[in-house]
């Protein structure tokens, strides 16, 4: 199904359609915004998520001349780049880096996976930052997402999301991650939820979900009640209509039809969880959703604490190697590459030095925030360069870094939103949608 998480945060609440969000029982003051706004043009993003943390060193920076503790188990590949070598688990990837902009010295100052995971989603670090991942939950005081953050700044009414996550939501145990919402703006911009594995045989996503107990003639009703109420005092009417669209979207729906793609196209992206989201995010770009947010794994499977080489090699690296290929091939055969983004990145990367865990036998990497990598291709960045570098251990930048803000204010840009854009929080004070700065290296060869 496809579900809008809303304002209760256990995990039934969170994977349920909000029928208040969609329906409009509750509306927050922002109906204003929707009145005369042009649509949204054709460029879109794709945020592909290593959620859990990608070890940089066993990934897009390996370090083949440190000490073993430091380098660790992998050997390298070379790329199309003279001198750029991938760990060897990436063959595919090393082929095609002509099409990819790599950035090895990005850098934050946050090792916890929720706050961290909050400024790669969002753009900006959380409102308040406590010591305990127990009070950096999902919360309406998160600042938005980059769907909650476009649909504001340019509310769309065709029917089409400014945003869909998938193939789940980012929850462990008691924990659900922050920033995968609308945060402060309310449920009203919560982006599209997806909570199946497009992999799956029994996946099947005709129509969009509906809150639970509604039925199309329910809908129509509905509709119905809303006609006969309109008037210029209803400014709630111009949302609900917007949502039955989307409720009701043929073109949305066709793009979740991810069985009529043939065999062998999905065959090329890897009968994977990674590999089916990826093929399905592009559907919806193409389908004209700007804003898609594909989780690689569950909150944890890039957080290898244990056993790194054996669970990146095994699953992680060559099924995310496989998924990415097909994207990049099928963005550039279908014409996509110049009007979608596409963003690869973690929340943060991996410990330079090799260690175990107590009680543990195999080694891994802990969590390590001061450097890491991320790709960048489509949407006008010149493939074929690294930008940044990191030092020999792969620790700490020895170039200016680039941090979360600014692949928030990135995606903006490629968006067509001014990152400075003002919005209004919770307490009707103007405040900027982001606070980074565009990536300009991204477009230009140095």
């Amino acid at each position: 199904m496809i579900t809008a998480p809303h304002a209760a945060f256990s995990r039934r609440s969170f994977l349920q359609l909000g029928g208040s969000a969609y329906l409009g029982a509750t509306l927050p003051q922002l109906g204003r915004l929707a009145h005369g706004a042009p649509n949204p043009g054709n460029k879109s993003v794709i945020l592909v998520l290593l959620t859990g943390g990608c070890s940089q060193l066993d990934s897009f920076d390996p370090k083949p001349d440190a000490p073993a503790e430091i380098r660790g188990e992998f050997g390298t590949i070379p790329t199309t780049l003279p001198g750029v070598r991938f760990c060897e688990h990436l063959p595919l990837l090393a082929q095609r880096m002509k099409h990819w902009a790599l950035v090895r010295s990005m850098s934050h100052e946050h090792n916890g996976h929720l706050p961290a995971t909050h400024r790669i989603l969002t753009g900006s670090p959380m409102p308040v930052e406590r010591g305990s991942d127990l009070d950096n939950v999902l919360s309406r005081r998160d600042w938005p997402c980059y769907a909650a953050g476009l649909a504001v700044a340019r509310p769309r009414l065709d029917g089409v999301p400014s945003g869909v996550t998938l193939p789940h939501a980012l929850i462990e145990g008691p924990l659900t991650w922050p920033g995968q919402h609308a945060g402060f703006l309310g449920p009203r911009f919560d982006p599209l939820l997806v909570t199946q594995d497009p992999n799956s045989p029994s996946f099947r996503m005709d129509t969009l979900a509906l809150a639970e107990g509604t039925t199309s003639e329910r809908l129509g009703g509905r509709k119905s009640l809303l006609d006969a109420l309109d008037s210029s005092e209803n400014p709630a009417k111009a949302h609900q209509d917007a949502a039955l669209r989307m409720l009701t979207s043929d073109k949305v729906a066709a793009a979740f039809r991810i069985q009529n793609e043939p065999e062998r196209n999905r065959d090329r992206y890897g009968r994977s969880q990674f590999g089916q989201t990826l093929l399905l995010a592009k559907r919806l770009a193409q389908a004209g959703v700007p804003m898609i947010q594909a989780n690689m794994g569950i909150v944890q499977s890039w957080d290898t604490h244990v056993d790194n080489w054996g669970r990146m090699k095994n699953r992680l690296l060559p099924e995310l190697d496989r998924a990415l290929a097909g994207l990049m091939d099928d963005l550039i055969a279908e014409g996509m590459i110049d009007n979608t983004l596409v963003v690869v990145s973690g929340e943060f990367g991996r410990t330079p030095r090799v260690s175990t865990l107590p009680g543990e036998k195999i080694p891994g990497r802990d969590h390590w925030a001061a450097v890491y990598s991320a790709l960048f291709a489509g949407a006008g960045v010149k493939g074929g360069q690294v930008i940044g570098k990191s030092d020999s251990k792969a620790a700490y930048p020895v170039t200016p870094p680039f941090t979360p803000y600014d692949v928030g204010a990135t995606v903006y840009h490629a968006l067509g939103i001014d990152p400075e854009t003002e919005i209004t929080d919770s307490q009707n004070r103007p405040i900027f949608l982001n606070r980074g700065r565009v990536m300009t290296p991204l477009y230009s060869l140095a």
